[in-house]
């Protein structure tokens, strides 16, 4: 793995950049080409929508971004780093540091209360419990929900657990965002707020954002939207404007 781009700006890479990744799963005898070639370049700082029809690739795509499954062609360069060929330590080292995560399902561990669910990035980074548990109760504060920093996922209602999964993935500090419809599980009144929190997030700490979603009404408050199908982006979306139609 190349650590470091040379002498390249840093700041002037895109925060992603995929060329020509494919992705192929294997089952006994069957194939499933999943991702066939996908390219795409985000800028640091940038939020966008990924949408496409079930089995379209769009989550696969989503867990090779997030490092939690090996493309088996193409570059992924994230911040400058080839993602490529990574044990299980160097793959965490770099999900810590880099990524934070958000998932329809709110993957809050039951047998913990929010705030020892928020600061677990911060245990893995090896930061000491009470630190961990103080910078946890700062991030629950700006959730809105201190007051339930004591409380068992079951004790929480969809909003609130998406709220601690939402403090969780930013308790370390990531540069990129990535979440799998984080309002799927959400009432339409619940989603809004949730984007209204993700979208104050990107603007305020300029933190990029990948959201995968079925739903139009969220993908058009991001500043772009690609449109996945059978493992190809065939468009790309920017304020109701086609900016690419590979179909065309």
């Amino acid at each position: 793995m190349s650590c470091c781009p040379g002498t390249r700006d840093l700041n002037r890479l895109p925060m992603i950049d995929i060329s020509n990744i494919h992705k192929t799963y294997i089952t006994g005898n069957n194939k499933l080409h999943v991702l066939k070639g996908i390219n795409l370049k985000i800028e640091a700082g940038e939020m966008i929508s990924v949408m496409g029809a079930s089995g379209s690739g769009k989550s696969t795509l989503l867990n090779i971004l997030g490092i939690l499954d090996n493309h088996d062609h193409g570059e992924y360069l994230l911040n400058g780093i080839k993602i490529e060929h990574l044990n299980e330590r160097k793959a965490a080292q770099l999900r810590n540091k880099y990524l934070g995560f958000v998932f329809q399902s709110f993957n809050l561990v039951s047998f913990k209360n929010a705030a020892e669910n928020v600061a677990l990035p911060l245990y893995y980074q090896n930061v000491k419990r009470k630190k961990r548990n103080a910078i946890a109760m700062e991030y629950l504060d700006r959730m809105g929900l201190k007051e339930w920093a004591h409380h068992l996922p079951n004790e929480l209602s969809g909003g609130q657990k998406q709220r601690v999964a939402i403090a969780r993935a930013l308790i370390g500090k990531p540069k990129v965002i990535l979440a799998d419809e984080p309002t799927g599980a959400l009432d339409s009144v619940t989603s809004q707020e949730v984007m209204d929190i993700l979208t104050e997030i990107n603007k305020n700490e300029n933190i990029t954002m990948l959201i995968v979603t079925h739903e139009l009404d969220i993908s058009r408050r991001t500043q772009k939207t690609i449109r996945i199908t059978d493992g190809m982006i065939t468009e790309i979306v920017k304020n109701e404007k086609i900016v690419m139609n590979v179909m065309s």
